[in-house]
């Protein structure tokens, strides 16, 4: 029963443990691989590396992603801002499993509504593209 036990303990998994490379992770968030770059290079989400040098993802990094995503697309916050916000909330000792509830409870004390989040989503699908005829 003790090799059944230790086949078990091996077969759970880590969510620290990097096992993604960039093209899932990017796959999952709905991002281009550059924007994961980006984020690594400020410090936002920084995977692990492969013996190669291969940006590795866990699932710990998918849900900061997840958080980054949210601040950034549903409540238009800049990539400074959010890493301002992540190191506060990191101060805090707040779970982050409970990090994007706290976050959006805390959007609603500020008044930060649904309509200003859908607006803010808006504006950023539209940004750097040409007006079109349904803009003017």
């Amino acid at each position: 029963m003790t090799n059944v036990t230790q086949d078990q303990h091996k077969l759970t998994l880590n969510p620290e443990r990097a096992m993604f490379p960039i093209s899932v992770i990017a796959g999952i968030l709905k991002v281009h691989q550059r924007t994961l770059r980006i984020y690594d290079e400020v410090g936002l989400l920084s995977p692990s590396r492969s013996p190669k040098k291969r940006r590795m993802y866990s699932f710990c990094d998918i849900e900061r992603g997840k958080i980054i995503q949210y601040l950034t697309r549903e409540l238009g916050i800049n990539l400074s801002g959010v890493k301002i916000i992540l190191h506060l909330l990191e101060q805090q000792n707040i779970n982050t499993a409970n990090i994007l509830e706290y976050i959006k409870t805390v959007a609603e004390d500020v008044n930060i509504t649904l309509e200003i989040q859908t607006e803010n989503r808006i504006k950023l699908s539209r940004r750097g593209r040409k007006p079109t005829k349904k803009d003017i």
